[in-house]
């Protein structure tokens, strides 16, 4: 018969394999989003949202991993994202200036660059009639 200690180890060791593989199955990615302009100049301080969609399992030992991150890009254009699952990954950049930039990426790499482009925003065409609306310039005085 076995001593409670010898129950003890086993049940240990059960818990252990169960425990292993789910913890060693989720693949890890590590991102880094560039972002330039459209002539290829980097843009400085560009919000990067990185979140995870859906792919592998995002739980890590019972607890739930970080799969979000908001991060600003330097002062060459580009952000390093922390390991995420690997997946189908959401890239949103957010910059004064430009057009917002919104994209799923499929990663299944340990490590993979993300190259953004980002377009000045068009102008706007009101259905109203022929006015055409465009950003209010500073330097311009009102007409009346």
């Amino acid at each position: 018969m076995k001593t409670r200690r010898e129950a003890l180890a086993a049940g240990a060791s059960f818990a252990t394999l169960l425990v292993a593989p789910a913890y060693a199955a989720t693949p890890m990615t590590t991102l880094r989003v560039e972002v330039t302009n459209d002539i290829g100049n980097p843009i400085d301080r560009a919000s990067v949202i990185v979140r995870f969609v859906k792919g592998r399992s995002v739980t890590k030992l019972g607890k739930k991993m970080i799969t979000n991150w908001e991060m600003r890009t330097n002062s060459e254009g580009w952000v390093k994202i922390p390991p995420i699952p690997q997946g189908d990954i959401l890239v949103q950049v957010i910059a004064r200036s430009y057009q917002t930039f919104g994209q799923t990426f499929e990663v299944n790499e340990e490590e993979r660059t993300i190259q953004v482009k980002l377009n000045v925003p068009q102008r706007q065409f009101s259905s109203h009639g022929d006015m055409v609306t465009e950003p209010a310039k500073k330097d311009e005085p009102k007409k009346p």
